[in-house]
Formats: C-alpha cells, sequence, structure tokens
C-alpha cells in the first residue's frame, strides 16, 4: 500500500494533528487501524469520529483498503468501544449511583428510579437513536449497563446505530475524496447543536429544581 501522502495532494499532505495521526495510523494497520481509531473515540469522545470516518472513506477510495473493509472494521470498533462503557456502567451499579445523587445538591436518588423508569419505556431508541448523536454516542451505553439491558439487544441496537452512523460519514469521505474534510463542519454544527440542547435542558432543570425542590429533598 502507497503511503496516503504519495497519493494525496498538497493540502491533504499536510494534514497534522488529529487527521494528520489518524492517517499515519490507518497508513500503517489499514482498516484495523481505523476500526481500533473509532473505538478510541468510544472510549475518549474527544476524538472525533467525523475526522476518523470520513478519512477511512477517503484512504478507501485512494486504495488504503476497501471500502467495506472501512465499513466493517469502524462499525466492529464502534460496537467494542460501546461494549466497555456498558460493563463500566454494568459493574459501577445503580446503588452507586443512588448514594453519589444522595450527596449532590438538586439531585435525589428518586431521580435515579425516575430514570430506570424512562428506560423501561425507551431504552430500545435511546440506544439506537444515541448512537447518531454526537457525544450521546458513547454516553449512550453507560446507562444501557445500568440498566442492565440485556446484551443481545444491546448489540443488536448498537451495531445498526452505528453501522448507520458510520456509513454516511465513510461513504462522504470516499465519495468527496481529497475533499472529504468538507464533512466536518456539518457535523460540528450538529455538535453544537446538540450540546446547546442539553445545556438548555440541564439549565431548566437547575431553574425547576431551584424554585421547587424534590419533595423528599426538602422534608
Amino acid at each position: 500500500m502507497l503511503p496516503l501522502a504519495l497519493v494525496t495532494n498538497d493540502t491533504t499532505a499536510e494534514l497534522d494533528g488529529i487527521a494528520g495521526y489518524a492517517v499515519d495510523f490507518m497508513d500503517a494497520l489499514g482498516a484495523p487501524g481505523a476500526g481500533l481509531l473509532i473505538a478510541a473515540e468510544n472510549l475518549f469522545p474527544p476524538i472525533p469520529s467525523e475526522v476518523i470516518l470520513p478519512l477511512a472513506g477517503f484512504t478507501a477510495s485512494q486504495g488504503g483498503f476497501s471500502i467495506w473493509s472501512a465499513l466493517l472494521f469502524t462499525t466492529l470498533g464502534s460496537v467494542v468501544g460501546a461494549v466497555i462503557l456498558y460493563y463500566i456502567g454494568h459493574i459501577f451499579g445503580l446503588e452507586r449511583i443512588k448514594a453519589i445523587f444522595e450527596r449532590l445538591p438538586l439531585l435525589h436518588p428518586n431521580d435515579v428510579d425516575k430514570t430506570v423508569a424512562w428506560f423501561d419505556a425507551h431504552g430500545n431508541k435511546a440506544v439506537f437513536f444515541g448512537r447518531m448523536l454526537p457525544v450521546f454516542r458513547s454516553l449512550i451505553s453507560i446507562p444501557a449497563g445500568l440498566h442492565g439491558m440485556p446484551m443481545p439487544r444491546f448489540l443488536v441496537l448498537t451495531t445498526a446505530g452505528s453501522l448507520i452512523w458510520n456509513t454516511i460519514f465513510v461513504l462522504a469521505g470516499y465519495w468527496l475524496g481529497e475533499q472529504w474534510h468538507k464533512v466536518e463542519p456539518y457535523a460540528d454544527t450538529l455538535q453544537k447543536v446538540v450540546i446547546g440542547l442539553v445545556l438548555v435542558g440541564g439549565l431548566f432543570f437547575i431553574v425547576t429544581r431551584i424554585r421547587k425542590p424534590h419533595p423528599a429533598a426538602s422534608a
């Protein structure tokens, strides 16, 4: 396989930072390297899948490996990372979470019970669609583990959601070729929208809890 820098234009050859490391890693390990990077992205969200996935597609377009290998290994990496986080949540357990909530201001163990009840009703959709949302892509695996979602169901939902997300970005990088980086602004906008909604929701919760404390907390 030719080094990626030899088959790209000057712009791509000058990649640095995370993109540069990702290129070097995939150049050395091929499609499995892309899978390892995505597994790491699940465990360390600051590593952006929105950069790694289009780069994997771009590398496939240059003949570094096949597009099918890119999709297979990036999805496998997503599932491996998600399973690790699932077991972190499972091992940590609901009782420890309740103990933490007992000590935190504005929170109460009953809030955990409400979250569990919500997960009972919407957990399947949360895991599936959560795999297609920035930030939540990693975090959703932890409550699934805390809740004890059956592993076969978790694997099916995680694989399906991850495959959709990965396919969109890998194919975008494949089709755009050396213009793969044009995908990033759209993904960045989506991430900012999600973070903004989370912040608004958190602020609403805080204001509501201050104005009307939890009955058990105010007793």
